[in-house]
């Protein structure tokens, strides 16, 4: 049975069948091809409970959020607060390109969305300012992977809510690694700004626009504290966290800022939708095709494969992570979360690894391939917006790309990394 559903997934791949409808249609063939036609009726009860999670509402809530504050002009204001911080370094605009993605990070929850609404702004005006073209684009769509590890992480949600594992322990691990992953950006950025001698801003950091930038960009600077605090603090779900996040953005965009309408709602609502529903047509197959892996045993299959290598747990770590790095080459980052998830995560906690620790390693790891081709999103995002082909973006990426292999590294070896605040703040024992 796996060959056959590796064969029947791998032709529907290969034809261009959109993966939402690969995962459904393998979970199908799978079922027709055990040759019970009962078993069919547990096709509409599975699609339709994978959906029926409350947890789950929070995906179009940090959905809309985001894009509710990118359409008020916030990423506007966060740029210039960044840019009255930083600017001044070595590669200046560069280094601000980062530290935006980390406080937007906070705020959308979405490598996609930070690249969209970031590289729309960065990739010009860095190349206006004397920046190669290649090099702007490589810093928004390294940068970019931030947002889903710093929170609130809309694919830690789905990770929370299939695997029965904390969101708010999970936001709260994902704190210092995107932290880390912001900072390794910044050396590098740091090092090839001074070797291609990138410009600076001239522009002197004084009290009164510091205190301008951030009068302008306060109300927005706010947002992920009150999520973050919300959440850590016991005060509200991830799910109501997400309502609020809305409601706040609708109240600076309509209240505040005065600068979104009835038709910005009305496209905005319908494009979170639309997004959305691609959203849970993945994640509907893939848990019919997950409950069909599992009745036949296959993660139990995989475990075996992968500890007859070896039952060192971190060498079993390495060839897990090695495995998820090439599937993330090929496959949909939600797809290979809900389909891998429930196969490696047991094999993890058996071997003594925290649920937590490997949630956000496996986040990390899937989001790093959002920079590798054939399958990376953000990649071909940024070369929409950019207008540059593949190679020259994958030959810019690549310092970048090894800080953030690094990085990984480091917190799948170190668990510490990932567990320190949640147990700060009395998550885990």
């Amino acid at each position: 049975m796996a060959l056959f559903l590796l064969l029947v997934f791998l032709f529907l791949m290969v034809i261009g069948t959109p993966i939402g409808f690969v995962l459904g249609l393998t979970a199908l063939f799978g079922f027709l091809n055990i040759g019970d036609a009962t078993l069919l009726t547990m096709l509409s009860q599975r699609f339709f409970s994978a959906m029926n999670s409350f947890a789950i509402v929070a995906l179009p809530l940090f959905l809309l959020a985001g894009d509710i504050m990118n359409q008020a002009g916030l990423t506007t204001r966060l740029v210039e607060f960044s840019n009255a911080l930083f600017g001044r370094l070595r590669g200046g605009l560069a280094q601000v390109n980062i530290i935006t993605s980390i406080i937007f990070g906070g705020i959308s929850g979405s490598a996609a969305a930070d690249t969209a609404a970031l590289g729309s702004i960065f990739i010009p005006s860095m190349t206006r300012e004397g920046y190669d073209k290649e090099f702007s684009t490589a810093v928004t769509v390294a940068a970019s992977i931030i947002a889903p590890i710093i929170p609130p992480s809309i694919i830690m949600v789905i990770y929370g809510a299939i695997m029965g594992v904390s969101i708010a322990g999970l936001f709260a691990a994902g704190i210092v690694p995107g932290l880390m992953i912001g900072l390794a950006l910044m050396v590098v950025t740091r090092f090839i700004a001074e070797r291609k001698d990138y410009p600076r801003s001239t522009e002197k950091l004084t009290f009164s626009r510091l205190a301008t930038t951030t009068r302008r960009a306060l109300l927005g600077l706010i947002l992920p504290f009150i999520i973050l605090g919300g959440i850590l603090g016991g005060v509200v779900t991830p799910t109501e966290a997400a309502a609020v996040a809305v409601a706040y953005a609708l109240f600076l965009g309509l209240v505040v800022y005065r600068n979104l309408g009835l038709k910005d709602l009305i496209r905005l609502f319908f494009r979170t939708s639309a997004l959305m529903g691609i959203i849970a047509l993945i994640m509907s197959s893939a848990a019919v095709l997950a409950w069909l892996l599992a009745s036949e045993q296959i993660p139990e299959m995989v475990a075996r494969l992968f500890l007859s290598i070896s039952h060192n747990k971190y060498v079993v770590l390495l060839l897990i992570n090695l495995f998820l790095i090439f599937v993330g080459m090929f496959m949909d980052i939600t797809a290979s979360l809900l389909i891998l998830a429930p196969i490696l995560a047991p094999l993890a906690t058996d071997l003594g690894v925290d649920p937590l620790h490997f949630g956000v390693m496996m986040c990390i790891n899937l989001n790093i391939a959002l920079l590798t081709p054939p399958m990376g999103g953000c990649l071909f995002m940024a070369m929409a917006i950019s207008q540059l082909k593949l190679m020259p973006i994958v030959k810019a990426l690549l310092p970048f790309m090894l800080v953030e292999f690094v990085v990984l590294f480091l917190v799948v070896y170190v668990p510490w990394i990932t567990l320190f605040v949640p147990r700060l703040l009395g998550l885990i024992g």
